[in-house]
């Protein structure tokens, strides 16, 4: 019998003729686990739960003002809780991010005190010094084959006490000088930490940010192909770089987009109060990193998106000023914090296994 024979009755058969046939593999899931496939659906339930939570026990939340505040605190998180969330589906971390941010406030708060420039002189050579750390980071990482979280423990040990030393040399004290009254700064203040006014409330000029960052970030995600690099390096190096993808390029400039975020977070930082604790920072990476897995991204790689760590963001606000507006103990919001952590792994992982369920 020819193949062309055999091949007729396949071909030829009548779709009236009976049900089509399908194996496991190609039938189409139900909309509902598609759905759930999405890696921000468990963290945008779980924000929905925390927001309605605090509006019953906490009545000054409902207060315009109040909700003002807490987008504030989620937009200082959420800005650097999103270049964290690419670089973790891109299969790395950084420890590093939460000192960076006061190092690249210290380098723009001095350099223009002492040298008496312009701040936007400070403020540039600040996110040189920024990109450059990052720069650093991903280098060591893709050069050395090191984890991500050795190399990165070491810049944030290298960067803290150069911090404080580099400070205290400089100015002789643990903060830097005022420069309120320097040129430049009201024009990078209306840039970096203005507000602005929405029906009588005062909204932090940070939260517009956020959010252009985060539509950036999610259009870079979905349809470039860079983000499609993204994933693919996180998901399996190896097999990336098989077929074509520049892992080096691709890792390392995700380290620099981390420091840019360190950069701008720490701007805003110097001019909303005009000058920089040089001992700050400490344990914010932590926060990044669990904005960004509360918002979905997995540990290992590969796997996450950009609205999931806004969520992640705004739930850590929402906890953190919720706590205050309730009169509760403050000191409870880290144990919230890591209640909410293990209950967004353990989200994350029935939102997979079912989405993945036949």
């Amino acid at each position: 019998m020819s193949m062309a024979q055999q091949a007729e009755p396949a071909v030829g058969r009548s779709p009236a003729s009976g049900p089509r046939q399908s194996d496991g593999r190609t039938a189409r899931r139900p909309p509902a686990l598609r759905l759930l496939a999405r890696p921000e659906v468990g963290v945008f339930l779980g924000a929905v739960a925390v927001l309605v939570f605090f509006l019953i026990a906490a009545p000054p939340v409902r207060d315009g003002s109040s909700m003002a505040n807490i987008l504030y605190q989620s937009s200082t998180i959420g800005i650097m809780a999103l270049p964290v969330a690419l670089l973790m589906i891109g299969g790395e971390f950084d420890l590093s991010s939460g000192v960076a941010v006061i190092s690249s406030a210290l380098t723009a708060s001095m350099l223009s005190y002492q040298l008496t420039v312009n701040v936007w002189t400070g403020v540039i050579v600040a996110l040189a010094v920024s990109l450059a750390i990052g720069a650093f980071n991903g280098w060591m990482v893709v050069k050395t084959g090191l984890p991500s979280f050795l190399v990165t423990l070491g810049t944030f040990l290298i960067l803290q006490g150069t911090n404080l030393a580099v400070t205290k040399l400089v100015t002789g004290n643990v903060a830097t000088d005022d420069i309120s009254d320097m040129d430049g700064f009201d024009q990078a203040r209306k840039i970096f930490a203005s507000s602005f006014d929405v029906g009588g409330v005062q909204v932090k000029i940070t939260v517009v940010w956020w959010l252009v960052f985060a539509a950036v970030a999610t259009w870079v995600l979905l349809r470039t192909k860079y983000g499609n690099w993204i994933f693919a390096v996180g998901g399996n190096k190896d097999s990336a770089r098989a077929v074509g993808v520049p892992v080096r390029f691709t890792k390392i400039t995700l380290f620099m987009l981390v420091g840019f975020g360190a950069w701008f977070v720490g701007m805003h930082n110097l001019f909303s109060f005009n000058t920089v604790q040089s001992g700050e920072g400490v344990g914010q990476e932590l926060i990044y990193i669990a904005a960004a897995v509360i918002g979905g991204c997995l540990l290992t790689g590969g796997y996450g998106s950009a609205i999931g760590p806004v969520f992640g963001a705004f739930m850590f606000g929402m906890v953190q000023q919720g706590i205050v507006y309730a009169g509760w103990n403050p000191d409870w919001f880290k144990a919230f914090l890591g209640v909410m952590l293990l209950g967004a792994v353990l989200i994350n992982l029935w939102v997979q296994r079912t989405a993945t369920r036949r």
